[in-house]
């Protein structure tokens, strides 16, 4: 596992509202370069506002740099190119060309991860996708999700991320070096009251599997607690046994689930793993109050991460992502607190006597789902270990 470094300050943002004030303060504040990576961008007013505080930098002489990926993102619409090309800021898309009737492993390879570095010196990573949080809804509250802003020494980390995925897609585009320069990491700042943390991606080079690691080296050092919110929570074998197993031996492990269906085949392969988890000791909590997005998790109220992955096939063994771990107890319960407040107001209970009174079509889809997924793993995982 990365380890842990010391003298972070470490702010969760809950929300689109508390994160898009503040990746808009930074970015506006910005004097040299700024760093943005979203899987989606979009045309609503929320990604115009964003477009338009990048445009803003970008004619003020910031260099801005925009990563997009080509399936979530739709190759960013022209109604936002319109306002950001003309301030000169600079696009890339990750795997712009999307095979609609020819399967390709490799199209499953996409960059899920948020990251904002503004002048190297101030870091952002959640799950929070450039759109409007309320879908249209107004005043309606908003999904629920987390981010975090990041000071100190692990903002090097995400400043080389970033720069390491916008080389390599300049190259691969246009077979060719960056055409602007890209500032060095200034030095960072080391805060004596800080937070112990780490930066972790997943990609297909070194880091194929940190993320997925650092959950089960958490999950097997629990003792008391495990508490994770996660919208596609489709582990396999290896992290269910450790959740299982830590079950096994009087950890209290609650699972906070994504109870409104959004995709047809995830919703009901997801419902197919309730008897098991159930059985194991687990306890499952279905959140049906707005839609669930958060990919974090706290345990023994000290350790936490906030980030971009879910804890399904695609995102630990195939997307690139990113998350923050943080080991401090202000912060771990800061996020507990907020996720116990779900659970209490928006989450309903999942009771094993429950599942056998499920319809029989209901359950039927759930037995499909779960072969359809189990297939698709095994695809995915033939196509790692071919290095696709």
């Amino acid at each position: 596992m990365t380890p842990l470094v010391e003298g972070n300050r470490i702010a969760l943002l809950a929300t689109g509202d508390e994160y898009f004030p503040a990746l808009e303060a930074a970015i506006d504040a910005a004097l040299k370069e700024v760093h943005l990576e979203t899987y989606i961008f979009e045309d609503d007013p929320t990604g115009r506002r964003i477009a338009e505080c990048l445009a803003r930098a970008s004619r003020r002489g910031v260099a801005v740099r925009l990563t997009v990926d080509g399936f979530g993102a739709s190759n960013l619409l022209p109604p936002l190119r319109a306002i950001l090309e003309p301030a000169g800021v600079s696009i890339l898309v990750f795997r712009p060309e999307i095979a609609k009737f020819r399967f390709r492993r490799n199209r499953l390879r996409r960059m899920h991860r948020k990251l904002a570095v503004i002048d190297g010196r101030i870091g952002f990573c959640g799950g929070i996708n450039v759109l409007d949080d309320r879908d249209g809804r107004g005043d309606g509250p908003p999904r629920f999700d987390f981010a975090v802003r990041v000071e100190g020494p692990i903002v090097a980390d995400m400043h080389a991320a970033v720069r390491r995925l916008w080389t390599l897609l300049t190259w691969t585009h246009a077979g060719r070096r960056p055409s602007t320069r890209m500032e060095p990491c200034p030095p960072q700042p080391f805060f004596s009251d800080g937070r112990r943390a780490a930066l972790l991606v997943r990609d297909n080079l070194r880091n194929r599997r940190t993320i997925e690691e650092a959950y089960l080296e958490a999950i097997e050092g629990a003792r008391h607690e495990i508490l994770i919110a996660n919208p596609y929570f489709l582990p396999g074998q290896r992290f269910r046994h450790r959740l299982r197993d830590a079950a096994l031996r009087g950890v209290r492990v609650r699972l906070l689930l994504q109870g409104k269906r959004e995709y047809f085949w995830t919703h009901y392969a997801i419902r197919a793993l309730h008897g098991r988890l159930l059985a194991a000791g687990m306890e499952i909590h279905d959140y049906t109050a707005v839609w669930l997005h958060a990919k974090v998790a706290v345990i023994d109220g000290r350790w936490a991460t906030v980030g971009s992955s879910n804890i399904d096939p695609l995102s630990l063994l195939m997307a690139r992502e990113a998350n923050v771990v943080v080991e401090d107890e202000r912060f771990a319960q800061e996020l507990r607190t907020a996720l116990e407040a779900a659970i209490e107001l928006g989450a309903e209970p999942i009771r094993r006597e429950s599942l056998a009174a499920r319809p029989w079509v209901d359950r039927l889809l759930s037995w499909i789902a779960i072969g359809v997924a189990r297939i698709a793993s095994g695809i995915i995982g033939t196509s790692r270990l071919e290095g696709r």
